[in-house]
């Protein structure tokens, strides 16, 4: 009779292996299990199985309406994950097997592994339980002696009910509020026709909740001038800045929001003629000196766990959450060189300082070159010792921190490489001596008609890098660098004189906060049980945050592709839709969706569960009851629109001149002053696409916009179109229409007049040129013209090609160079999946056809920490190198995109010199940047200095309207 391990991950399956050998005999391994006479060791892959409602209950999205609403099922169905199913199989296989009596949990442990196992079992037994008993293996440590002492010291089945309960009803409300809060809000936007699909979650919506109120306060943000005063003294020894404060000054009460002012500071003067009296007073004076100096230290940062890894290389290096996640995961898996990275824990266990010791070892020996002194440093110093600050199991949960492991990798690609260097140096860093500083604060005070006006100097010197060193820092570098920056301060001796050689006023604006990028959004949801009020709460979220370190990354991608949000640079900014989302909700009174205290909530009552103390089938009948308010709430709202903060746009009605406002569903006409509105309006939301402020202002304006992605069939597909406002002569009144560039009057014979418009390059058939027309880039030969009414090219692509929007630029890059750039929207009409493609013109066939990247290795060997080659290796490779670069055929130069003339408004921006259409707007975006011309409260609008004006004619623009304008200037 045989016991089955089940481990979460291949890699704990081995090290359970290893650790067992020697008291259990040897393993022999089979394809996807090992196996010896006393156990049966086999791994899941992370969940294979996910919940789902019985076919009877479900409804499926084509049917999304409140009559099919609350879906509530009394049980769940379990399916398997369709990446893993062969896994799934192997387990299930072990598992029924006869000769196996028992099983052990060995997942990892925590809530999720405990929901890992448990699913598994249930998906194993079918409809009748397996019916064979269980036993859970508990280890925080993964050396082999905690292993085996996790074997001794087995927990009973009934030891871990109360956490597979809270692990089955924390799923389960998930998918309960998820899908029903989906259903119910995407089922009140489709109310006026088409799909508009409303995705709503538990953590998904309380983190775009966060993003949208940051964003909210940079638009009501009201920037106030102040001001600072700059001195600078003349001591003996040299000169040093300073700079005025008051310090009486104290930080101001709370307002009626509860909130204190946060521009209140003891060195800002709020007055500019107060600055100035300020500086009038301390011109040409002398100063008494006063000022303390004393050591400090600075300790590295804690090692990483998965968050602040994400974090600190999207600050570092630009990395996204995802792809952050995506290269440690494949160090851990492919190249074994990094520790499990889904982790929450920043601590070793207590046991493993004799690995720590191995691992500096093989850092040490390893072709390093650049960190393998600081790691052998670290054992001829003895830096590796017990300290709670890095090996303590109380800070341990389901895993410990990142750190590498004992191989040292090869064939890593430069962002792989990048990655784990960081985590290297972290890793040695936390064993350093921490870093020495000289830290001087001094004040220089000036009397003047009996007031007294005081400047504060700062200085900060490295004395001992410490672990600075690892990052390059070293004391004398750093001296230099503070020396520069005013941070070194000259000497002055006691009761010294010195002189103010001037005094001078800065005039500063307020700004608003800054927008969140991925690492500070990262940083928000990890600390979002922080700002809860309710202290049961609060401590039950302690260390949780929303969402966990192994779901952020695809929360925030979520909300991206659910165009919740977009990214601007590094910066996130929330959408139209997101801002209507928000509003939904509390005009709803369903706000609880959108708050981290439901989170807490949960956490708090799944804490209980776990203890023993609320049982499982109340906290879901409480779930089901939410479920149903949820529903009830969007179903019975029964007003036209929806309370919110709406805008108004600047284009006047087309119809009447009246003026035009948003509320929750439409743009609408409420008349001139005075009169009665004229009846026009149109859809905010056309087939579930939420149109951004600028761009219904600039459908409004131009009467056409596009084309624009992102719009979906009443069938949930994705499509690409222009949308155009039409006169209707039956209403009297312009409405919305799709344009998919069905050129219905291509045949009519009726003669074109490209008069006026610029071309986009020659034909590659007969070299005439091609302009835009209609829903294509054609040949002027292609249709009927004054200088020639019939047609001799039939020359023609599409703005649109497979929902891929094909701008003016890379259809005269294609027209140039026969090839557009890799575009990424494609979407196959068989398949339905989007696909990367360039356009190329293919004259074989006349036609302009798809090119595809050429196929490459995922992960392209790069560099090698192998240790040095022999010496004879060595005078070959120059040799090698030489035949290589002889044979190596020359390349073709690059042929030249063709230059357009600037207008002399243009030239005087971005230079009189030919310049191609694709880098106008490069060079012109360059200026805005340099020139802070982005308005501060819209980054989408650029205001106009006086170079630009006359190339945009008007004071301000938007970025959807560049490309046209900067049409108009060349030639």
């Amino acid at each position: 009779m045989k016991t089955l391990v089940i481990a979460e991950k291949p890699s704990v399956a081995q090290d359970i292996v290893r650790a067992l050998t020697p008291v259990a005999g040897k393993f022999d391994k089979h394809e996807d299990h090992f196996e010896n006479e006393k156990y049966v060791v086999t791994s899941a892959v992370g969940h294979l199985v996910e919940i789902q409602a019985p076919e009877e209950f479900d409804v499926k999205r084509g049917k999304w309406s409140f009559a099919n609403l609350p879906v509530i099922p009394p049980r769940f169905d379990l399916k398997p994950v369709d990446k893993t199913k062969s896994r799934l199989a192997a387990v299930v296989k072990q598992a029924k097997r006869k000769d196996v009596t028992e099983l052990v949990n060995a997942c990892d442990a925590g809530r999720e592994g405990e929901l890992i196992f448990r699913l598994i079992e249930q998906y194993a037994g079918g409809k009748s339980s397996l019916g064979k008993p269980v036993k859970r293996l508990w280890l925080q440590s993964m050396t082999p002696q905690a292993i085996r002492d996790g074997f001794d010291q087995l927990r009973s089945d009934q030891q871990m009910k109360g956490l597979a309960d809270a692990a089955r009803s924390r799923s389960e409300a998930d998918w309960l509020v998820g899908i029903n809060g989906t259903r119910a809000m995407t089922a009140f936007n489709s109310r006026d026709g088409g799909f508009f699909l409303t995705t709503v979650g538990r953590v998904q919506t309380p983190t775009l909740s966060v993003v949208v109120e940051r964003e909210e306060k940079i638009r009501k943000f009201v920037s106030r001038d102040y001001w600072e005063v700059h001195g600078t003294f003349l001591a003996e020894a040299g000169e040093y800045p300073g700079k005025w404060f008051n310090p009486d000054w104290k930080k101001p009460p709370p307002g009626p929001d509860g909130v204190a002012d946060p521009e209140q500071r003891a060195d800002r003067v709020w007055s500019e003629r107060e600055a100035l009296e300020v500086a009038e007073a301390a011109r040409g004076k002398v100063a008494s000196v006063t000022e303390e100096s004393k050591p400090t230290t600075q300790a590295s940062p804690l090692l990483f766990d998965l968050t602040s890894l994400q974090r600190e290389a999207n600050s570092r290096f630009g990395f996204s959450a995802k792809t952050t996640l995506a290269l440690a995961q494949s160090l851990y898996e492919r190249h074994k060189a990094l520790t499990y990275p889904r982790t929450d824990s920043r601590a070793l266990p207590e046991d493993y300082l004799p690995v720590v010791k191995q691992t500096m070892g093989m850092l040490a020996n390893s072709g390093m070159r650049h960190l393998a002194p600081f790691a052998q440093q670290a054992i001829d110093g003895n830096y590796v010792k017990p300290s709670k600050r890095i090996f303590d199991n109380a800070k341990v949960s389901d895993h410990f921190a990142i750190i590498p492991t004992l191989q040292a990798p090869s064939g890593l690609s430069d962002a792989e490489q990048k990655l784990y260097d960081f985590v290297v140096r972290r890793f040695l860093s936390v064993f350093f001596p921490s870093a020495e500083y000289q830290v001087t604060t001094r004040i220089s005070t000036v009397e003047h008609a009996g007031r007294k006006y005081p400047f504060r100097s700062d200085g900060k010197v490295l004395v001992k890098a410490g672990w600075l060193a690892i990052y390059g820092k070293e004391a004398q570098d750093e001296e230099k660098e503070d020396d520069k920056d005013g941070k070194r301060l000259v000497p002055v001796k006691p009761g010294e004189q010195v002189k103010v050689q001037s005094a001078e006023i800065k005039g500063l604006k307020t700004r608003p906060p800054a927008r969140y990028s991925e690492a500070t959004l990262l940083g928000a949801m990890e600390g979002a049980g922080k700002t809860i009020d309710d202290d049961e709460l609060r401590a039950a979220m302690h260390e949780k945050g929303l969402g966990t370190p192994a779901t952020r990354a695809a929360i925030i991608e979520g909300l991206l592709t659910e165009k919740y949000i977009h990214r601007e640079g590094r910066e996130l900014i929330p959408t139209a839709k997101a801002f209507q989302l928000m509003t939904l909700l509390r005009g709803l009174g369903v706000e609880e969706l959108s708050k981290a205290e439901l989170t807490g909530e949960w956490e708090y009552k799944l804490a209980q569960m776990e203890h023993g103390k609320l049982s499982r089938e109340a906290f879901m009948h409480e779930i089901a009851e939410m479920t149903q308010h949820i529903v009830k709430k969007a179903k019975e709202y029964d007003r036209d629109t929806v309370p919110g903060d709406y805008v108004t746009l600047k284009t006047p009605c087309p119809n009447c001149g009246g003026v035009v406002k948003e509320n929750y569903r439409r743009y609408s006409c409420t008349g001139k002053p005075g009169q009665e509105p004229c009846g026009f309006s149109f859809g905010k939301s056309p087939a579930g696409r939420t149109f951004e402020f600028e761009e219904a202002d600039q459908l409004l304006r131009d009467k056409h916009i596009g084309p624009l992605d992102g719009f979906r069939s009443k069938a949930g597909w994705p499509f690409t179109s222009e949308i155009v406002l039409r006169y209707d002569d039956e209403a009297k009144n312009w409405k919305l229409e799709f344009d998919f560039g069905d050129d219905k009057n291509a045949e009519t014979g009726e003669i074109v007049d490209f008069a006026g418009q610029e071309s986009l390059g020659p034909c590659p058939k007969c070299g005439a040129r091609v302009f835009e027309h209609g829903s294509n880039y054609v040949c002027e030969k292609s249709v009927p013209t004054n200088d020639q009414p019939t047609p001799s090219c039939d020359f023609k692509t599409g703005k649109i090609i497979l929902q891929q929007p094909v701008d003016r630029a890379q259809a005269e890059k294609l027209l140039s160079t026969g090839k557009t750039d890799l575009l990424d929207k494609f979407v196959s009409t068989r398949t339905r999946r989007a696909f990367k493609a360039f356009l190329t013109w293919n004259k074989d066939e006349g036609k302009v056809t798809f090119e595809f990247e050429p196929r490459t290795s995922k992960f392209p060997p790069r560099k090698t920490f192998a240790k040095a080659a022999p010496a004879a290796a060595k005078k070959a490779a120059p040799a090698k190198k030489a035949a290589a670069k002889k044979a190596a055929a020359p390349k073709a130069p690059r042929k030249p995109a063709a230059g357009l003339k600037p207008s002399d408004a243009l030239a005087a921006v971005i230079g009189a010199e030919p310049v191609p259409r694709t880098e106008v707007i490069k060079k012109l975006w360059d200026y805005i940047k340099a020139n802070g011309l982005q308005d501060a409260a819209n980054k989408r609008a650029i205001n106009a200095d006086a170079k630009l004006k006359p190339v945009f004619g008007k004071d301000q623009v938007t970025m959807f309207e560049l490309a046209g304008i900067v049409g108009k200037h060349l030639s």
